[in-house]
């Protein structure tokens, strides 16, 4: 079973966020709050491995509260996917240095709000491309390419990272280099430790500020 942990001011949003997890007999609901803090205090009690978390709310924010979850070595096991109404890109960027592994709008169908959870439990990120490319080209056009990190890594390793910063799934992956999806399972895995990285989020910001990734990307 995978508990999560809504966090919304809304009690609209969480009523309905409720409904659509609890339709999965594998999904739970460990519990709600109403903001940042809320979260943070609930979580000393509650132990879910996804946290849905909303960006704007009062007292604490979305953005501070993921720092604070993805610091916390007691809480390494949670996950954080930020729920949105996509109001800027700024925010969005905000919230994946903090730490999120991946991004949904609060308008995503049911099924995509399910699998967004099932991801981030299984230690990956959801990265809806579209989302991630507006993000990443807008920090790229605000920072000077950084191709360090690519020393570490095989010119097959390079590939797949582009892949990752373009929103690539491991089985898309796969397709495009002509290798299995275990093989790229791995190659992911070896980066996120060649790079030091959390999760796929931060591979994704790795790869535009390397500059690997086209700015032209659709």
């Amino acid at each position: 079973m995978i508990e999560v942990l809504l966090v919304d001011d809304q009690p609209l949003v969480r009523a309905g966020l409720r409904a659509v997890i609890e339709r999965d007999p594998e999904l739970s609901v460990a519990g709600e709050a109403e903001n940042g803090l809320d979260a943070l205090r609930r979580l000393t009690a509650l132990t879910p491995a996804v946290v849905l978390m909303d960006i704007r709310m009062p007292v604490m924010d979305g953005i501070e509260a993921t720092r604070r979850i993805t610091t916390d070595e007691r809480l390494a096991h949670v996950r954080v996917v930020t729920l949105t109404t996509f109001d800027t890109d700024d925010f969005l960027f905000q919230s994946l240095r903090a730490g999120a592994s991946g991004f949904l709008l609060k308008d995503s169908e049911p099924h995509e709000i399910r699998q967004a959870i099932r991801v981030a439990a299984a230690g990956d990120a959801l990265l809806s491309p579209g989302v991630t490319k507006r993000v990443m080209r807008a920090a790229a056009a605000t920072s000077r390419p950084d191709p360090a990190p690519l020393r570490r890594l095989t010119l097959r390793e390079q590939e797949v990272l582009a892949a990752v910063g373009e929103g690539l799934a491991n089985g898309d992956i796969a397709g495009r280099l002509h290798i299995s999806p275990d093989t790229a399972r791995t190659h992911v895995s070896r980066i996120l430790t060649k790079l030091g990285a959390r999760d796929r989020a931060q591979l994704v910001a790795i790869a535009w500020k390397a500059g690997i990734v086209e700015a032209g990307q659709p």
